[in-house]
């Protein structure tokens, strides 16, 4: 399976092509919609979801609700595109219309300097529409229809915020994915500790008033998902690996973790390695699961745990010093529509990104080009794992 997303920020609309699905696999609308949905909400965002409410049209691959093994095409519309239609057009504009809403003061920690530099802009506004977090529509877009595959094979994936702005959720008892799911869901900071929500909202808060944003941390838990997925064989099968590229290229986010990750290096090997054991019911399964259920670049059997980090916003209300390109001068950078803080819809972002990547594994690993076929290998293969 692969695919590419392509559209700008304020252009017309965002597409997306997925090909290597398999076909006969249910999928709906409202199968993507809900995860669109769920990506625009949570506290502290911004102005943009007041203007956007993104729902997606499909229109290639799919025939009476279910896939046909052909590209799936996915197009959402950008409805505040009606007032970007002469600074975003196509076509030629006059001279006049050529540099409007023009940027030549790059933000720090955006793309526009760089990705100006590269590509020979001088209206850095041509970096900024592509290199910004509305590409994540696409990709929780993307996500979603993976996702439902990873669901029709009994595989469950949730997402929660562990850390914001530094106060990080502590559960007694960490409760299973799927109570994950349903907790976080019913929080507007995707948490599912009840205690820490008021301190959050009020540091958020605080931080919109000071003109700052803050990041944080998300988890990403898949459960059920079968033992022998990656490979140890080559640097670029290993399946930990995919998803560690695959988090840190989400907007924002700037380092990921398996299990209990950068706190490996303060403990003994005894403390760190998951004990094997094995039972007649389950077959092989491990003690303790602080690797994330990865081992030699391979899921175990175990529950994948994933944690991205993701960096304050970068664009202030209380704008950082730059440099306008044209003078040279100092300047306070410029300021575009922007959040607090994201991290609750980043966790959103994450998980459908990571189930992205298992969907593709199993597909390359099980024959798929049916889904009748992919659900009678997966079984088969459960069986196996049990019995080996």
């Amino acid at each position: 399976m692969r695919y590419f997303t392509a559209g700008e920020s304020h252009g017309p609309e965002l597409t997306a092509i997925i090909e290597g699905l398999p076909a006969g696999m249910p999928l709906t609308v409202e199968d993507i919609n809900t995860e669109l949905a769920r990506r625009q909400t949570g506290y502290g965002r911004g102005g943009r979801m007041l203007i956007e409410k993104d729902q997606v049209r499909i229109t290639s691959g799919v025939r009476h609700g279910k896939t046909l093994g052909s590209p799936v095409t996915l197009v959402v519309e950008n409805k505040d595109w009606k007032n970007w239609t002469t600074v975003m057009s196509v076509s030629e504009v006059e001279e006049k219309e050529r540099h409007l809403r023009r940027v030549a003061k790059p933000r720090p920690g955006h793309a526009d300097l760089v990705g100006g530099m590269k590509y020979h802009h001088r209206d850095l506004r041509n970096v900024l529409e592509r290199s910004s977090a509305r590409e994540t529509t696409m990709r929780v877009a993307i996500g979603a229809v993976c996702k439902k595959l990873l669901s029709l094979l009994d595989i469950t994936v949730a997402g929660h915020v562990v850390k914001l702005g530094g106060i990080s959720v502590n559960p007694e008892n960490y409760p299973s994915v799927a109570e994950i799911k349903a907790i976080s869901e019913k929080s507007e900071l995707r948490v599912i500790d009840p205690s820490v929500e008021q301190a959050m909202k009020d540091l958020i808060d605080q931080t919109k008033k000071n003109g700052d944003t803050i990041g944080g941390i998300v988890e990403v838990q898949l459960d059920n998902v079968p033992a022998g997925l990656g490979s140890y064989v080559q640097w670029d099968k290993k399946l930990d690996a995919k998803i560690a590229q695959a988090v840190v290229s989400i907007n924002a986010f700037k380092a990921v973790e398996f299990g209990i990750g950068f706190e490996m290096a303060n403990l003994p090997g005894s403390q760190v390695m998951d004990e094997i054991q094995w039972d007649q019911e389950k077959g092989y399964t491990r003690k303790t699961n602080r690797l994330g259920g990865f081992e030699g670049g391979m899921t175990n059997g175990e529950t994948l745990i994933v944690h991205g980090v993701m960096k304050p916003i970068p664009t202030l209300y209380k704008p950082l010093l730059s440099v306008d390109i044209d003078t040279k001068e100092p300047y306070k950078a410029s300021i575009e529509r922007s959040d607090s803080t994201a991290v609750p819809a980043a966790s959103v972002v994450c998980e459908n990104v990571v189930a992205t990547v298992v969907a593709g594994e199993i597909l390359e690993k099980f024959a798929s080009d049916s889904f009748e076929e992919l659900v009678e290998e997966v079984s088969r293969y459960r069986e196996y794992l049990k019995a080996y």
